[in-house]
């Protein structure tokens, strides 16, 4: 669409090396849809029709397993790229994504995905660094949830959040987006119960602050010390 500003994209790393000349030949074929709160953006195993960036806001994306457990896969963050369900050979979306706060997104056709990424191959290579990126992520998350005692997994889960979308405040570090005790449990594989009574210890001690669906790190050192497994929980 003419009417979108490249200034909305041209310092997001997946448009790096492009020029202002392609970046409006982008737009040109991107529509901004807002998705309220609670709104669901794709649903997993449907078609992927679009493919998006997201401008303002925060998305959880969150994967149904066969048994019917939820499990939070990641965050999406502003000036990412989500739902490029090509990139990765396939046809319908792997997971559903829902807006966790008002949120803006730009969207294209999926079917426009093969003709861009050929006119621009800066596009691939930006696409292909963001999809191994995920995939490395994963792969720690899996090593994770075989190897380490759920206090770990916690305290690992907490930094990435605050690394990704971490606010710094009068207390700490604030996670800046709502995120639920349940959130925490389905990103680390752990029980509701078990997630509660850890943050709640941790809260005990001054190392997190909860409360209205928002964490704040309090001591983010601390919570290091315990991922990288050199401080104990009691510590």
């Amino acid at each position: 669409m003419a009417g979108l500003d490249r200034s909305l994209i041209a310092d997001l790393p997946l448009f790096a090396g492009l020029e202002a000349e392609q970046m409006d030949e982008l737009l040109r074929e991107a529509q901004s849809v807002r998705y309220p709160k609670g709104t669901t953006v794709f649903k997993q195993d449907e078609d992927a029709h679009s493919f998006f960036v997201l401008l303002h806001g925060h998305l959880r994306v969150y994967k149904l397993t066969p048994d019917g457990q939820q499990v939070v896969v990641r965050f999406v963050s502003p000036g990412e790229l989500f739902g490029v369900a090509m990139a990765i050979g396939r046809t319908t979306y792997p997971a559903t994504s829902v807006a966790v706060v008002d949120s803006i997104a730009l969207v294209w056709p999926s079917v426009a995905w093969p003709r861009l990424i050929a006119r621009h191959p800066a596009l691939a290579v930006n696409t292909l660094q963001t999809v191994g990126q995920r995939l490395q992520d994963a792969h720690l998350r899996v090593v994770e949830m075989s190897t380490e005692q759920v206090e770990r997994r916690i305290a690992h889960a907490l930094l990435r959040l605050a690394q990704q979308s971490g606010r710094k405040v009068e207390a700490g570090v604030q996670i800046d987006f709502p995120i639920s005790r349940q959130d925490v449990a389905e990103m680390t594989g752990a029980t509701l119960h078990t997630v509660s009574r850890v943050l709640s210890a941790w809260e005990a001690r001054g190392m997190v602050e909860g409360g209205r669906q928002r964490i704040t790190l309090r001591d983010p050192h601390r919570l290091v010390l315990l991922a990288e497994g050199t401080a104990s929980p009691e510590a």
